[in-house]
């Protein structure tokens, strides 16, 4: 038996159908991210599931299925969903009902280590170096330094990303970022980089600390994404006392996953 689907239209009730698992707020970031980038002009087009209503077990951000001739369906980057439940047998329900994901479409949840960060600290550099936004001209540069980039798809990946969501760099003297830190639509602080002869200067602690307080002002949580073997930025974020999440990464093509989840909340 198909469990039953519920998609939530209004934006105010998004936010509120969190509000019972505040408990949980390390474990659903990227869910909560997502919800309150759907309320402040939802760029990239996203929308909440749930297994029931108004109790619910497990949620899906995903995107608009009415914005189907819009999007590439190969484009894992714009089609990535994420996923909170508090009972695994709700969440496989909800996966096996086919109007809840599109498996057609190549999807990615997650990533390998999910950083969650509520920090007040603040670090200094003497002398700090000006911190400014990323522009589109930037996203060349960042998909040619990115470990998931190199192609067309992510270059406007990036772009849609510079253009809608809060991101920082540092210019050289010559107007190029040097070292830069972004968001993506789940409010999720991403591709912190620093170009290698620039790097033990303390840039990318000043970019992320700053990027977190941006997020802060706007009303987000402060989370970001590391790979588990990428041990400069994992000790960067030890060093600032920051809350670390095991989490799985699924990318799927063509049918619902039998594996295990994206995300092992509960």
């Amino acid at each position: 038996r198909l469990v039953h689907t519920q998609l939530i239209q209004n934006p105010f009730l998004l936010v509120s159908c969190l509000f019972p698992f505040n408990r949980y707020l390390t474990f659903f970031l990227k869910v909560y991210g997502a919800v309150l980038n759907i309320n402040r002009g939802n760029p990239f087009k996203k929308e909440v599931i749930v297994d029931s209503w108004p109790e619910f077990k497990a949620v899906i951000t995903r995107r608009q299925k009415e914005v189907k001739q819009y999007f590439d369906a190969l484009d894992y980057f714009t089609n990535a969903c994420a996923v909170f439940y508090k009972n695994l047998q709700a969440y496989q329900a909800l996966l096996e009902n086919p109007e809840a994901i599109n498996w057609e479409l190549k999807n990615s949840g997650g990533a390998m280590l999910s950083i969650s960060t509520v920090t007040n600290n603040l670090f200094r550099l003497v002398p700090a170096p000006k911190l400014t936004s990323l522009d589109a001209s930037h996203a060349s540069l960042l998909n040619n330094t990115w470990s998931r980039g190199g192609s067309d798809q992510c270059l406007k990946y990036l772009i849609n990303l510079i253009c809608c969501f809060p991101s920082m760099c540092i210019l050289d003297e010559h107007g190029c970022p040097i070292s830069w830190g972004l968001t993506d639509q789940f409010a999720t602080m991403i591709h912190g980089y620093t170009l290698p002869k620039h790097r033990r200067k303390g840039y990318n602690r000043l970019i992320a600390t700053n990027l977190a307080k941006m997020l802060h002002s706007k009303g987000f949580p402060a989370q970001g994404n590391v790979l588990e073997d990428n041990l400069p930025p994992l000790t960067l974020l030890k060093s600032m006392n920051q809350h670390h999440i095991p989490v799985c990464n699924k990318s799927t093509n063509g049918k619902p996953p039998h594996h295990s989840p994206p995300f092992h909340m509960f």
